[in-house]
């Protein structure tokens, strides 16, 4: 039967990486809106509780913990603290990531492995690590923030094409190894978001003129937009879903 229970994330305890702002922090007040206790993630213990103070002034459950995603050590000490001292984490969403733009030519190989380690890297050390702690108890859901770069690509941004790429390739991975434990591995893939990473592209009257006219929808996106398709991926309405990626685009990849 379909009730509205079927969305709602009660007494769920959700991990979500490089959430103390932009995307991240979206979705972090989302699935606390929709009653789940969030855990947020990031490298600085000063933006991270500034994000946890604002989301407690609005009545939701928070807590915070500081590592860094793409460090095994750390995420596998981070992973065992949480299971221990706040309980089972019954969602993860792997949302830490970063962008640097340049000519294929002149990018760096310090900066091509500084952003697999972040982008790709992340994902797969957080999600084994949450991973190995549903196994057992025969449940589970992770989300994968992938990127309309997934699929489609832009000048100067092939090292993030790629990585975006491979989270996809590595959320179908997932959900086939996991989804005989009872876990369901899906990606969101957001489109164009107004963020503060992407503060200067919206600014590029331009840029934000050639990408209104380029998706159907005919805007930017808002990143309060990605709440209820995360919701949605993280519930009992999604139970069937499973190596899916769900694109948040207003169109974009619907069309040439």
């Amino acid at each position: 039967m379909m009730t509205p229970e079927l969305f709602r994330l009660d007494k769920r305890m959700a991990l979500i990486t490089g959430s103390s702002g932009g995307i991240g922090f979206a979705l972090a007040r989302g699935l606390a809106q929709s009653r789940a206790t969030v855990i947020l993630n990031g490298r600085n213990a000063d933006k991270l509780a500034a994000a946890a103070t604002e989301l407690r002034a609005e009545g939701l459950s928070v807590h915070t913990r500081v590592f860094d995603a793409s460090d095994a050590t750390a995420v596998q000490t981070a992973v065992d603290d949480i299971e221990s001292t706040l309980g089972a984490i019954d969602i993860l969403i792997n949302n830490a990531g970063m962008q640097r733009r340049a000519p294929l030519e002149e990018f760096t190989t310090e900066h091509w492995h500084e952003l697999m380690r972040t982008n790709l890297d992340s994902v797969f050390l957080v999600g084994q690590a949450v991973a190995r702690k549903m196994i057992p108890r025969k449940r589970g859901k992770i989300i994968n923030i992938c990127s309309v770069q997934s699929e489609l690509g832009r000048p100067n941004i092939a090292p993030y094409t790629a990585s975006k790429g491979a989270v996809k390739m590595l959320t179908k991975g997932m959900a086939i190894d996991w989804g005989p434990h009872g876990i369901q591995v899906n990606g969101l893939g957001p489109g164009y978001f107004k963020t503060e990473l992407n503060a200067k592209l919206v600014a590029d009257e331009q840029f934000s003129t050639w990408l209104t006219g380029r998706t159907p929808s005919r805007r930017w996106g808002n990143v309060e937009e990605l709440a209820g398709a995360a919701v949605f991926l993280a519930s009992d309405a999604a139970s069937f879903v499973n190596g899916h990626i769900l694109y948040v685009d207003g169109g974009v990849t619907a069309t040439l």
